[in-house]
């Protein structure tokens, strides 16, 4: 890690705890309309589309689209999964509930962790999220970030490599100065096929009881941390 100048970060789930967010996001929506739903198996549905979601635009079978607009297409589908009709919310309140993805809460650790890595590093989002969601989130939890690096930098979505490497390119280091710092194995994998350096840290919880992925480092990554403010302290950061 001598090299690196930057340190890019996975964001959801590794940065901010989207399960528990978007749970309560969609719980109090729907209070407000007398309503019942299963906020925690509304936000793990709507999850579970993130990836297929993507893939179409990976895929070339699509051009590529923000995120927010795939978030969007995919709310539409699980509301009809769990029997509502997405024309019963209404598009206003279809982009309330869309915006959720917007305000996700950190992690305990994550804005003392990220201001003490700022010290020494170049911090930076590398998201499959696009710009305005990543500004929205930073707003909402304070993340101190020196950049809004969004999906639209790359054009691309991870895994695929030009998500890592244009996001040097942009930050014009090669990719061995950067470090992705991340939750999950596969997104270093593909991020060290590209290059980069990598950091895990472990976020247990993110899926929430019964997790089973991700638990701990499956590679020997350059630095492995329990959270953001370890890995400051095995980073030199004061």
């Amino acid at each position: 890690m001598d090299q690196v100048k930057a340190l890019v970060f996975d964001v959801f789930g590794t940065v901010v705890d989207w399960r528990t967010s978007v749970a309560r996001e969609v719980a109090a929506f729907f209070a407000k309309r007398d309503m019942t739903v299963d906020g925690e198996a509304f936000a793990k549905a709507w999850r579970k589309r993130y990836q297929p979601g993507m893939e179409e635009v990976r895929s070339g079978r699509r051009p590529f689209t923000r995120l927010d607009v795939l978030h969007r297409e995919n709310l539409e589908l699980v509301l009809a999964d769990f029997g509502i009709e997405p024309a019963s919310v209404g598009d206003e309140g279809l982009d309330t509930l869309n915006r959720a993805w917007h305000r996700l809460d950190p992690w305990p650790d994550t804005v003392a962790g990220l201001t003490r890595l700022k010290t020494k590093f170049f911090i930076a989002p590398l998201s499959n999220g696009n710009i305005a969601l990543l500004a929205n989130m930073a707003k909402h939890s304070k993340l101190p970030w020196d950049a809004i690096l969004g999906a639209e930098v790359a054009r691309a979505y991870k895994p695929q490599p030009e998500a890592y490497l244009r996001t040097a390119e942009v930050l014009a280091l090669r990719p061995d100065q950067v470090a992705l710092i991340a939750a999950h194995n596969g997104d270093l994998a593909a991020a060290r096929l590209a290059g980069l350096k990598t950091g895990f840290v472990a976020r247990s919880a993110e899926h929430g009881a019964g997790q089973t992925k991700d638990l701990s480092a499956e590679q020997d990554w350059d630095v492995v941390a329990t959270s953001f403010t370890d890995l400051a302290t095995k980073l030199g950061c004061a």
